[in-house]
This record gives C-alpha cells, sequence and structure tokens, in this order.
C-alpha cells in the first residue's frame, strides 16, 4: 500500500504523478474512521476489558460475556468517535494546505493536524469511556448506566476525566494518522528491505508508533481511569491528584498496570485504521488516475 500522505502534481489538471494521493472527502473519511473503528473494538474488546480489570484492581471475567460487557456502547460509539478524528484531521490538514490539495504536508504538520483532531474528539469519546468503566463497575446497560450518573452526579458527571481523555486522545490520534503514516513511509523510503514489502513497513510503523503513543498515554490513561472509576472522587479527585497518589501507593510502576495489553490493543487498532484510511485514499486515487487516462486518450476516427 502506498504510503505517502501529500500530493505533488496540479489536482486540476488530474493525476498525473505517481506520488500524488488524492484526499478523502469529509463523508469518506467518516465511512472510512466508522469501519475502522468498529471493527477494531470488536476484534479487541476482550483487550480493553484486561486492562480496565487490571488498572481498577477488578477479578478478570469468569466467562466470555463478561469480556465483551460493553463492547455494544464501546463499539457503537468508538465508531463515530474514530469517523470524526478522521473527519477533523482532513478538515485540519485542508486548513493547513490554505486549500492548496496539491501542497505536500510536513511531517510535523501530519503529525500536529492529527493531534488536534484527537483533542477535539474527547468531547464524545471522554463520556463513552466513562459510560464504559461505570458499566462494568455497576453490571448496568449502556442506558441505565448514563441515567445513574446524570441523576447523581449531573452533566458534569458525565465529563469526569475530561481533561486527562483530551491530552490521551491528542497524542493517540496523533499516532496513528500522524506518526504511523510518517514512521511508515520513512521505513519505505530509508531501508531498502521495506521497499517490496508494503505490509511489513506499515505494520512496524504502526508498532513503533503504537509502542511510543502507549508509553507517553498510559500513566494518563491510569489517572483517568481511576479518576472515571471514582465518581464520587473519595480518593481521586482529579489526574493532577491521581498521578501523584498512585506512584506513592505503588511506585512508578502503578503508573504502568495493564501497560501490555493496552499497549497490543494500541498497534493492533494504529494498523487497522491507518491501513483502512490508506488503501480507501490508494483506491481512490487509482480511480482518478483511470478517469484522468480515459479523458486524456484521443479517440480514434472509424473509417467506413
Amino acid at each position: 500500500m502506498a504510503t505517502s500522505s501529500s500530493s505533488s502534481s496540479d489536482g486540476s489538471k488530474g493525476v498525473s504523478s505517481s506520488s500524488f494521493r488524492m484526499p478523502l472527502s469529509p463523508l469518506e473519511s467518516l465511512s472510512v474512521g466508522a469501519f475502522g473503528g468498529a471493527f477494531e473494538v470488536c476484534l479487541q474488546m476482550p483487550m480493553l476489558t484486561y486492562k480496565f480489570c487490571v488498572q481498577e484492581g477488578r477479578p478478570l471475567p469468569k466467562n466470555l460475556g463478561g469480556w465483551y460487557r460493553g463492547v455494544a456502547v464501546q463499539a457503537g460509539t468508538v465508531a463515530p468517535i474514530t469517523a470524526i478524528q478522521f473527519m477533523f484531521n482532513g478538515l485540519l490538514q485542508s486548513i493547513v494546505r490554505g486549500g492548496d490539495v496539491t501542497r505536500n504536508l510536513t511531517n510535523g504538520e501530519t503529525i500536529a493536524t492529527a493531534a488536534g483532531a484527537g483533542a477535539l474528539s474527547a468531547i464524545i469519546y471522554s463520556p463513552v469511556d466513562l459510560t464504559t468503566i461505570q458499566q462494568q463497575k455497576l453490571s448496568l446497560n449502556p442506558i441505565q448506566t448514563v441515567q445513574h450518573i446524570y441523576q447523581t452526579y449531573g452533566v458534569q458527571g458525565l465529563f469526569r476525566g475530561f481533561g486527562s481523555c483530551a491530552v490521551r486522545e491528542a497524542i493517540y490520534t496523533a499516532g496513528y494518522l500522524g506518526l504511523a503514516p510518517v514512521m511508515t513511509a520513512q521505513l519505505t523510503q530509508q531501508i531498502d528491505w521495506f521497499h517490496d514489502k508494503p505490509f511489513a513497513a506499515a505494520f512496524g510503523g504502526a508498532s513503533v508508533s503504537g509502542i511510543v503513543a502507549t508509553i507517553l498515554t498510559h500513566p494518563i490513561d491510569t489517572a483517568k481511569t481511576v479518576v472515571q472509576a471514582d465518581m464520587a472522587g473519595t480518593k481521586y479527585q482529579s489526574m493532577q491528584t491521581a498521578l501523584p497518589k498512585l506512584i506513592l501507593e505503588g511506585g512508578i510502576q502503578n503508573m504502568f498496570k495493564g501497560v501490555v495489553p493496552r499497549m497490543v490493543r494500541i498497534c493492533g487498532a494504529f494498523f487497522i485504521c491507518m491501513s483502512f484510511r490508506e488503501m480507501a485514499m490508494d483506491y481512490k486515487t487509482s480511480r482518478q488516475r483511470l478517469v484522468s487516462t480515459q479523458e486524456t486518450t484521443p479517440s480514434v476516427p472509424v473509417s467506413l
């Protein structure tokens, strides 16, 4: 698969350069992001459940249904969240390009626009994570869980842990929509072994980016999880107070509870979501090249 995130030909003249790649429209980004996000969650929900249990100190589920408890709310809401991240990323990239679709974004611009898209998505993702954590803790369905939170803590209760979620999602989205494609392109361009192995390059780029994102965000994610699990704030009032308490209670290693399953899940998510986006862009580019070729091919007169 192609891994370049930019283009180098005049879009008004058709697709003439092999390095040019058609950007996805907002609707296309929404569709690809929704499908990729839902597929990734359904595939990796047991990893997410394991992470929650380890971080909160809860016992592991004893049956398959327990491992997938909350999968509906996660898949049903992560899909639009991922879609929104895809769409915001595309819109921010368009703003940075100044309307010139042929301008190549720098690696820094690619990562920065992805981070901005992630931070914006926390408006939705923070309540989603909170609902999943409380649903597993209270053994209620999603609607009952939201009603319980709203009736007990008000609207502000639904956004408990929002700040830490925004930071986490900024780094996370910068990873899979920014650093992962940048790393994949670098592997392909700089290391000969990857030149004819696009799958290996994508897997390597996603894995390196996933590991970096996990290490940077895991302490934040751990603090967010315990804050959202402690709705009354009796022990953990905020991320700022949770971080030092967690370190005092169990040392720095306490900040990395569940890091291995989360790292595996993030690397898989980066690979899946990035691959769906790259394939969609490659397909759209190939279709546009075909149309451009047909339009520029002179017709041959037929003699009677």
